[in-house]
């Protein structure tokens, strides 16, 4: 199997609040939008977020969206000039990464990341 591309997809209940979220809150760029569904630039990755599809009840998902971030302590204060409550501050991990987590509007976990200096994702492995 060759992969292409790939996105997450999330389908909210309060589709206008969860897209005005991903817009101004976390104030990722628009990919592309089309008739009820906006696509955020995140990264080398893709969140749709999708007023269509869904059981119409909002959000089930079950895991985590994982968005790594240079600067962790200012990305904490700008959520919080924005209003974004902090689900958990944030710390150092056992395995080294600094977390910090949010959620958006359906309460979808979001993990914003720092990856420190003498991390091993910082690492050449070649």
């Amino acid at each position: 199997m060759e992969v292409l591309s790939s996105r997450i997809i999330v389908r909210p209940a309060d589709y206008p609040a969860t897209r005005d979220f991903y817009a101004h809150a976390l104030g990722l760029a628009v990919a592309r939008e089309y008739p009820g569904g906006t696509v955020f630039f995140a990264g080398q990755g893709l969140i749709e977020v999708a007023g269509h599809g869904g059981s119409g009840g909002g959000s089930t998902f079950a895991g985590a969206i994982w968005l790594q971030v240079r600067d962790l302590q200012q990305a904490q204060s700008e959520l919080e000039l924005a209003g974004v409550p902090i689900v958990r501050d944030a710390r150092q991990e056992p395995w080294g990464l600094h977390e910090l987590w949010i959620a958006d509007p359906d309460g979808v976990p979001i993990v914003l990341v720092q990856v420190p200096e003498d991390h091993p994702l910082r690492r050449d492995s070649r």
